[in-house]
């Protein structure tokens, strides 16, 4: 009678199937196996969090330190990974302790998935399923990341993020909801510090054209760099006649 495949196996075979779907670069399973750190810093993992719910808390850490060494990812043996999970380049990437990530993630280098400060409990973010974060991205706090939804490379994500939406910026704000661009009007939206500080300037001006009772001039920004390059384009017709790219090489 045959025995039952290995769950363990199982994991690895659709991690590798993955990957081959979603990177253009693997060529092969085998490729995948040999050359993906990011896939061995998962599986690894997967032995840490056994150890870690087995009570074996410091062997946990430390087969997750080892883990860091070989792959340059750093995953606390207490988070909760998702399946298929695909870190992409690998190289540091973070993920705290109570952290939850979803199905089918994909997170590229750089990624920190980690908490604002000391506090106890429930302090990671949470990635629901299909969410892609952008190298050097960092979502931080106990907050959610909502299904289907993208992080913009470089972003600081600081506040819940609705499903189907990409989010750019330092903090991030979104710039594409259920496939519509999202316009944003208000600079209070952006929740850049300097928001109130641009918007009184702006106050200020509008105040001060009012009391002088006089039409703003349109002014045509980099006129003199404009009228230079116009001059430059006409020389160059005026030449084309006698003129012949790479004459005289």
């Amino acid at each position: 009678m045959s025995e039952e495949p290995s769950p363990m196996f199982d994991h690895i075979r659709e991690d590798i199937a993955s990957v081959l779907e979603r990177d253009p670069a693997a060529r092969s399973g085998l490729e995948v196996l040999l050359c993906y750190p990011g896939l061995w810093a998962v599986w690894l993992h997967r032995m840490a969090n056994r150890l870690w719910h087995a009570h074996l808390r410091l062997p946990a850490r430390v087969l997750s330190q080892v883990a860091r060494f070989l792959t340059g990812v750093e995953i606390h043996p207490a988070a909760t990974l998702g399946r298929r999970l695909f870190i992409d380049h690998a190289t540091g990437v973070v993920i705290g302790e109570t952290a939850i990530v979803g199905n089918d993630v994909t997170l590229y280098q750089g990624v920190t998935l980690g908490g604002t400060g000391k506090g106890h409990g429930k302090r990671h973010p949470t990635l629901c399923d299909r969410v892609f974060v952008g190298n050097n991205a960092n979502v931080l706090g106990n907050i959610t990341i909502g299904q289907n939804s993208r992080v913009g490379a470089g972003s600081v994500v600081l506040s819940d993020v609705p499903p189907n939406s990409t989010v750019v910026g330092v903090p991030a704000h979104i710039v594409y909801l259920a496939g519509q661009r999202v316009l944003i009007t208000d600079p209070h939206d952006i929740k850049d510090p300097l928001s109130d500080a641009l918007i009184a300037l702006a106050d200020r001006v509008k105040g001060l054209e009012q009391q002088l009772g006089g039409q703003r001039a349109e002014a045509t920004p980099f006129a003199a760099e404009e009228a230079e390059r116009s001059a430059y384009r006409e020389e160059l017709d005026r030449l084309r006649d006698y003129v012949s790219m790479g004459e005289g090489i």
